[in-house]
């Protein structure tokens, strides 16, 4: 069982290598699995030509699409990056895992929404993204086969790359008030779990759209009191601010509301992850960074 991961240097992708490879040194019984990692160097998904030629010298069974252009600021200032990587890029990983009979799992976003709902989305609510970066994952998610698994995620934070865990931490190593908005709700989600998940579904071939973080919900401002209890600082030093009042203002609009609905996980009969408090504590644990008082 030979599963090749796109975007394998970065933050999802480096776990979902991390998953796989120890899940193939505990199996026991049925085939051997094998993880093929590929960088941007390796296997640019804007290049039609040279996806086409790696994933049929790879032959895999399996392909885990982490690749994709996630500053989501700088696709509204270059949306021909953001559509060349995210759309049509995973329109080259689709065909390429067509053409060898591989199973595709996708990776997709909560900014598939507009946030104007007062309730969790689910897989089968309708998508209106407001960003550049919305729309080029939206035009992803579509390019993807009927029989391809699609996975949207939120608000991932993980040991690898830059995110926001790692910034409420950064910020809280010097002094002062930490100021974070308190109207953009979500699911956090770590990327160790959400890794998981793609590689259950991608190796059980399990088609079709399914939302995937971490359980519960909460705003920015309540995930970084989180952040900040679990380093032994003090949460109390994080103040609520609105979206409205962020110097400089941010170019690419978010959602009000981005909370996802894990439904179709839920009504399969599949475990959820576990409550993003829980995950986000064990994060900050093997980070092994202590925020200032």
């Amino acid at each position: 069982m030979r599963v090749l991961i796109t975007g394998a240097a970065g933050q999802v992708g480096r776990e979902v290598v991390a998953v796989l490879e120890r899940r193939a040194a505990e199996r026991r019984r049925g085939p051997a699995l094998e993880a093929v990692a590929l960088g941007r160097d390796a296997c640019d998904v804007a290049r039609r030509d040279a996806v086409l030629a790696v994933v049929s010298g790879v032959e895999p069974d399996v392909v885990i699409h982490c690749a994709a252009f996630t500053a989501v600021d700088a696709c509204e200032s270059e949306p021909d990056r953001a559509y060349m990587v995210n759309a049509l890029g995973t329109r080259h990983v689709a065909e390429a895992a067509r053409r060898v009979g591989a199973h595709l799992v996708a990776v997709s976003t909560d900014y598939v929404f507009d946030g104007r709902s007062s309730q969790p989305y689910r897989e089968w609510d309708a998508p209106h993204p407001l960003s550049v970066y919305g729309a080029s994952k939206l035009g992803g998610e579509r390019e993807c086969d009927p029989s391809a698994t699609v996975v949207r995620t939120s608000w991932v934070c993980g040991r690898f790359g830059p995110n926001m865990a790692k910034t409420v931490l950064r910020l809280a190593a010097g002094e002062g008030p930490l100021r974070f908005v308190d109207d953009q709700h979500g699911s956090p989600t770590v990327a160790a779990d959400l890794a998981e998940m793609l590689v259950t579904l991608g190796l059980e071939r399990r088609p079709g759209l399914f939302h995937v973080t971490n359980t519960g919900a909460t705003t920015w401002y309540g995930f970084a009191r989180v952040v900040l209890a679990a380093a032994g600082g003090d949460p109390g030093r994080v103040e609520p601010i609105a979206t409205g009042a962020l110097v400089p203002p941010r170019p690419a609009p978010r959602p009000a509301n981005s909370v996802l609905d894990n439904a179709a996980l839920r009504l399969s009969g599949i475990a959820l992850l576990p409550a993003w408090e829980e995950s986000v504590a064990r994060l900050i644990g093997e980070l092994g960074m202590a925020a200032a008082p």
